[in-house]
């Protein structure tokens, strides 16, 4: 059984802005591909919602994804994001396996 832990998280961003907030997103991806811990962090943008925003991710244990809250970078990008923001929900999960796990 895996002890990995997984999240889906909505990020709904004030009108207008969710490509620019996608793009904050992408960087934050592409610096998570020297972190092992990380073994997804999926972007994804709503066809039936033009304001929202996915993000799929799966660590490695919930540790992981707490210590990569706390780098200087994710902190950086965090508050660039904020004001973009409208709300955000979250939805954690265990994942039990399949293709790509």
């Amino acid at each position: 059984m895996m002890n990995k832990f997984g999240m889906y998280v909505k990020f709904t961003t004030h009108e207008g802005q969710r490509d620019a907030f996608a793009q904050i997103l992408l960087e934050a991806a592409a610096g998570m591909q020297s972190t092992e811990a990380c073994e997804l962090y999926i972007v994804n943008v709503s066809d039936s919602e033009p304001e929202t925003v996915w993000v799929t991710e799966i660590w490695s244990d919930s540790a992981a994804h707490e210590a990569s809250l706390a780098m200087e970078e994710t902190k950086e990008m965090i508050q660039r994001a904020r004001p973009l923001i409208a709300s955000v929900e979250q939805i954690k999960l265990r994942p039990l396996g399949g293709k790509g796990v």
